[in-house]
């Protein structure tokens, strides 16, 4: 039996922050470390710098299975193949949230031999970003009922306050709740609830903004609610901005660690991609392009999802233009898509891997629609077959797209030599021509049906009344040029988890919509999507704990 992730992390040599930031010409006056393996960028450096000097590579995936694809694996592996090749690369990730490493899902650092570490440190609290995330929306929550305590002189109408808290946990039972119970000395009750702290607004206004007075502007113009006179009530109204920022001054500075293999790898904000916009930071990709010639970043979930919105919201909002795409696949993935059941992916079967190519191919056929070129990258498990393989390789060819067999997984850097030198050639061509799916100006629901018939190949998008009274209320108070956000099911391109493959012409219900006028995007929420996950029957809380050794055991 080979070595776990967490034994393979704990047996690294790191090397010190110091080190790692010199690959970069990053002096020492630039750091503020956090021990001796990770340190934060001060953003006084980096905004002096030339963020034109890299070019920006996208990691993104078919749509996820619970085989793995092994996306942040495939991104530090690539990492560390351009490393390999001589070329001056970063890797840009972004943060986990305690919710899935506690949950079913683990940690956010890679696998085997293309990992970030130090790994544990990165899934547990960090350097305290998250957390600051989360007192930032907070104290934004608490000035709010303050407000409604102590006299409610904006008239805000306690039926229509839209604000709700946050906790960076997966618990169902805070979805709705109804607050300030208790009497008169509690507040006035009224309805609320909890969302993941990724799903915050305040998570992706610090993931899109570009300076800290960016920030401090996106912040002010957060909506809470609507006054009786149905006038919005900002952030700024409440006079939050100013607390919220100084809480989250220090976290916006980027996070430098590294591989295993010594790879400067900046790990910044966090986003869920399937309900929130999936990106890390505009403050580490462009900090990490002004200092590479190769920037890697990956975007979460599926390309539906994390791909669709780092172009039509990251990189529209940020003025990137990505250079190339890669597209993660495996061998079990693929059948899993073309209709074999978990427990059977080890089989071979050919029949159902050919089935589950169309997923990869709407997938591919998508990415094209934004002018970058696409390379698939076969992440290799030692049940795939050869025959498998090829028959991925041959669609490849017969499509058009460049295509590489790798195994970073158990091999490491070397194991992505080859996609790291078809990325450096596609990317020598000048072929990507990048543009957004939609234009700014075009109607809001008309971006979402943009979507759902380009992206999703759906027939069509519905809503009922209220949610597209919503839409033309805010299209009308100038909001009609931001973009879409949706928040769908990453499991399938429709709003059913169970419908694998390549489904078309089927109807995307709209739920719900919120406006995020801080982070400059409608969010719509389709089907049953919940912005506060649960854990699942077993969760892996269940089985972490500090052994005798003073280990921690069953993160992983």
């Amino acid at each position: 039996m080979g070595l776990s992730d967490i034994d393979i992390a704990r047996g690294a040599r790191m090397a010190d922050i110091d080190e790692i930031a010199s690959k970069l010409d990053l002096p020492e006056s630039s750091l503020e470390r956090y021990g001796r393996y990770k340190a934060k960028v001060s953003l006084e450096h980096l905004e002096g710098l030339d963020s034109s000097r890299g070019k920006l590579i996208l990691v993104t995936a078919l749509s996820p299975t619970p085989a793995g694809e092994g996306k942040t694996t495939t991104s530090v592996g690539l990492g560390d193949g351009l490393s390999s090749l001589g070329k001056r690369v970063s890797v840009c990730l972004r943060e986990p949230s305690l919710g899935p490493c506690f949950g079913i899902k683990g940690g956010a650092a890679g696998g085997g031999y293309a990992q970030v570490v130090p790994m544990e440190d990165l899934n547990l609290h960090f350097t305290g970003d998250f957390h600051a995330i989360g007192s930032a929306h907070n104290i934004l929550s608490a000035l709010l009922d303050n407000h409604l305590y102590w006299g409610n002189e904006l008239g805000i109408d306690l039926r229509r306050v839209s604000w709700r808290r946050v906790m960076d946990m997966n618990d169902r039972a805070l979805r709705r709740l109804v607050l300030s119970l208790g009497g008169v000395s509690n507040g006035y009750p009224r309805e609320g609830g909890f969302d993941i702290t990724v799903a915050s607004e305040v998570m992706a206004i610090f993931c899109l903004s570009t300076s800290f007075s960016d920030l401090c502007r996106r912040l002010g113009n957060i909506i809470v609610g609507e006054s009786s006179a149905r006038r919005m009530i900002t952030a700024s109204d409440l006079s939050a901005e100013g607390s919220m920022s100084v809480l989250l001054r220090q976290a916006l500075h980027p996070n430098l660690v590294q591989t295993l293999e010594g790879t400067p790898v900046f790990v910044h904000g966090g986003p869920f991609a399937n309900i929130a916009h999936g990106c890390n930071s505009v403050l580490a990709t462009k900090g990490a392009l002004s200092l590479s010639d190769y920037v890697v970043t990956e975007a979460g979930f599926g390309a539906d999802l994390g791909a669709e919105k780092f172009f039509n919201i990251k990189c529209r909002k940020a003025g990137l233009s990505p250079s190339a795409v890669v597209m993660v696949a495996s061998v079990r993935a693929l059948k899993y898509h073309g209709g074999v059941e978990r427990l059977d992916l080890e089989r071979v079967d050919v029949g159902a891997l050919e089935r589950g190519l169309s997923n990869l191919d709407r997938h591919l056929s998508n990415i094209s629609k934004f002018g970058v070129p696409a390379i698939v990258a076969l992440n290799r498990f030692p049940t795939d077959s050869d025959e498998e393989v090829e028959a991925v390789s041959s669609f490849c060819a017969r499509r058009g797209n460049g295509f590489s067999l790798c195994t970073h997984w158990s091999d490491g850097g070397a194991g992505a030599r080859d996609l790291a030198s078809k990325v450096v050639d596609v990317i020598a061509t000048g072929e990507a021509s990048f543009k957004p799916l939609y234009d700014d100006g075009l109607g809001l629901w008309e971006k979402i049906q943009s979507i759902v018939s380009e992206i999703y190949r759906g027939s069509e998008a519905i809503a009922d009344k209220v949610v597209r009274d919503k839409l033309s209320s805010w299209q009308s108070a100038g909001y009609g040029r931001l973009p879409i956000c949706m928040a769908k099911t990453q499991y399938s391109f429709s709003t059913d988890p169970k419908l694998r493959g390549a489904p078309e012409g089927h109807v995307v219900p709209i739920r719900d919509v919120r406006l995020c006028a801080g982070a400059e995007f409608i969010v719509a929420l389709c089907g049953e999507i919940m912005t506060m996950p649960g854990l699942p029957r077993v969760p892996a809380a269940n089985s972490i704990r500090i052994d005798d050794a003073g280990l921690t055991q069953g993160l992983f």
